[in-house]
């Protein structure tokens, strides 16, 4: 440790290095902001340059770019009611119901600030306890990994309380849209009626912003609200348009969500496409008033956004560590990282401690110039609002197909794109919840997989409940499930007898 303070110090001063991050943290903001766009896409275009660049210039630059990106993608999911990417699904629910009540700076002010708070807790924690969170993540088996996924898509169906079977048909038809591609154990083709373009499965691009975004789009044009994106009622305050007492009120919210996004972040494979989800479920479930929320509740947002951006402390553990990517970004920068000499892993804290503590650092700075960013610059996200809709909803229906194209390098994707938002269109139609639908699919290949390794050591379904933390796990999950519908049932009777 003595060696390393000084590494991360003689890399900050660079002016260089600097320049990196702020640069890093503007563009890393823009492009989670845009739908259609993520800070991972930002990653993978920036990634070729930083191969010519000493080992901490390309962390501090792509680091800057992640963080930047996972922050930034609240502005789109609260100005237009359009995630920026998955992290920020749950933010549009509360965040968009605030901006067309006309609290566009307070919503803003609470996006920025969780954001800020998820970041800078979650890197805290991951300096602090990285090497031993993540040896016992490792203990995981396939049994816990099902057992995770089945009850983050059943706590996200509790989303769903006044109708738990619309829930569960929309998470059914997720799964359902897994199944098209490669069976994940033996690789038998399913459901690709003879299609080249069928047998990867899914973009989960395509079915993210069809959904969510192009549905919206369709939608707003076909109801005739294209004359503009203006709310009903323009807040004149400027800047930070939020108070301690308000921060304070919601502590118990913040420290939850910050668990969850820490605890899913450095489970391989997940992060805070999924965290931001379960958050706001769990807030939603355990708060006075859950009928508030997706009305324009801050509680929702403060879930939301508390939770994703710890996911990126959370995501660094188990890559540092055990070399195994938390999400998408965190196999880029294993890949990157790997061009420059590093092996990530447990030997990794031994030989090259000081450019892990660097990355930590990082994360730790960026967070604080994203903050100051994001206030200095927030009068002027607002101006998104006073483009007539016949103007921006055609550049981004044209955004979301050209990057649709650039996913996958063909057209298919763009098609299937047009196609899941006539699905989301549909589902808005019959009142089905989109989130458990979009979650059973981000989760279903991972949900499958660990089931058919479970199998393959034992045919027994009661091997899933002799696995202390497995049967946590389904039992938290069948209770979310039976509860809401229970509850109702018992509220009514007591109705009747009154």
């Amino acid at each position: 440790m003595n060696n390393i303070l000084p590494y991360i110090l003689q890399q900050f001063i660079q002016p260089i290095n600097f320049v990196f991050l702020v640069v890093g943290s503007i563009i890393g903001i823009i492009f989670g902001a845009i739908p259609g766009l993520s800070g991972a896409l930002a990653v993978m275009l920036v990634l070729p340059l930083t191969y010519t660049m000493s080992t901490g210039s390309a962390i501090i630059l792509l680091i800057s770019l992640w963080a930047g990106g996972t922050s930034g993608s609240f502005i789109g999911s609260i100005l237009l009611g359009i995630p920026g990417s998955p992290s920020s699904v749950a933010t549009c629910f509360d965040g968009y119901k605030m901006t067309l009540k006309g609290q566009t700076n307070k919503a803003l002010s609470i996006g920025m600030t969780a954001s800020f708070i998820g970041n800078v807790g979650g890197i805290l924690i991951a300096w602090l306890l990285s090497e031993k969170i993540a040896s016992f993540a490792f203990k995981f088996g396939p049994w816990e990994y099902f057992g995770l996924c089945f009850m983050a898509i059943t706590l996200v169906i509790g989303l769903s309380r006044e109708n738990v079977f619309k829930g569960l048909a929309s998470a059914f038809l997720g799964l359902l849209m897994t199944c098209t591609g490669f069976s994940p154990i033996d690789g038998v083709q399913r459901f690709t009626f003879g299609s080249y373009y069928l047998v990867g499965g899914f973009s989960l691009f395509a079915v993210l912003m069809g959904v969510f975004g192009l549905s919206q789009i369709l939608t707003d044009l076909g109801l005739g609200n294209y004359t503009s994106a203006k709310p009903v009622e323009t807040q004149k305050k400027r800047g930070l348009d939020l108070s301690i007492k308000e921060i304070l009120k919601e502590w118990v919210n913040i420290v939850r969500s910050f668990l969850i996004g820490l605890w899913i972040g450095f489970l391989p494979g997940l992060g805070p496409g999924l965290s931001n989800l379960v958050a706001y479920s769990a807030a939603k479930n355990s708060s006075k008033h859950p009928e508030t929320f997706g009305t324009g509740d801050p509680s929702g947002l403060w879930a939301s956004e508390t939770s994703n951006n710890a996911s990126i402390g959370g995501a660094l553990i188990p890559m540092s560590a055990l070399g195994i990517p938390g999400d998408t970004v965190t196999a880029i920068l294993i890949g990157a990282l790997a061009v420059h000499g590093l092996q990530m892993g447990p030997m990794i804290f031994r030989n090259s401690g000081h450019i892990i503590y660097l990355m930590f650092a990082t994360v730790l700075v960026a967070a604080i110039v994203i903050y100051l960013i994001e206030i200095f610059t927030m009068k002027y996200y607002s101006a998104i609002l006073k483009i007539p809709h016949y103007y921006l909803y055609p550049a981004l229906a044209m955004l979301l197909m050209i990057n649709a194209y650039v996913d996958s390098n063909n057209l298919f994707n763009a098609v299937l794109m047009l196609i899941f938002a006539i699905v989301g269109i549909i589902m808005s139609m019959g009142k089905l919840p989109t989130s458990p639908f979009i979650l059973a699919f981000v989760l279903g290949p991972t949900l499958e997989s660990n089931m058919l390794k479970s199998f393959q050591y034992s045919n027994s379904v009661l091997t899933f409940f002799t696995r202390p933390l497995s049967a946590i796990f389904l039992l938290i999950g069948i209770i979310s499930i039976i509860y809401p519908p229970v509850q109702s049932l018992l509220k009514k009777r007591r109705l009747q007898v009154a």
